[in-house]
């Protein structure tokens, strides 16, 4: 198999499972949560950092070793674009991550533990923004496919 054919589809496998985890987050993360479903919220998340994380990598892995080359790529202001939004979903992510182990944690501890209304707020807020950012990318890649290196 072409290994550029490989390398594109690992990222779109990686890049679907992130958003599915996401999304995941978010119907997990309601008002009332608690106990067991605490757990395997942060479970969640910790699956949504690992494909986050494979989606850098498999992209990374394109940039340098894609068809397209890194010279084409690093020119383009699409894909700084593209890998800002990459980097604001996950400096985003960082506070939902830092809440869903402390309430795992919490509910470890105390039976019954419920989050805070205003915390879980927050955390859905900023769930939601992730969803909306991560709707993005594939519009850049898209855009990136077809040649397109400016919004003009």
């Amino acid at each position: 198999m072409n290994p550029e054919i490989l390398l594109a589809y690992l990222h779109f496998l990686a890049l679907i499972g992130t958003a599915s985890l996401l999304v995941s987050e978010l119907v997990l993360c309601r008002p009332g949560l608690q106990g067991d479903a605490l757990h395997r919220l942060r479970k969640v998340d910790s699956a949504y950092g690992a494909f986050a994380a494979a989606t850098l990598l498999t992209g990374g892995m394109r940039l340098f070793w894609g068809a397209k080359g890194g010279v084409y790529y690093l020119a383009n202001p699409v894909f700084h674009t593209k890998f800002g939004l990459f980097v604001a979903i996950a400096l985003l992510s960082i506070l939902p991550t830092v809440r869903f182990i402390g309430w795992s944690k919490a509910a470890r501890r105390q039976s019954g533990f419920v989050p805070d209304a205003a915390a879980l707020a927050r955390v859905r807020l900023l769930l939601r923004v992730q969803v909306l950012l991560l709707t993005a990318l594939p519009l850049l890649a898209a855009m990136m496919a077809r040649g397109v290196t400016s919004f003009r």
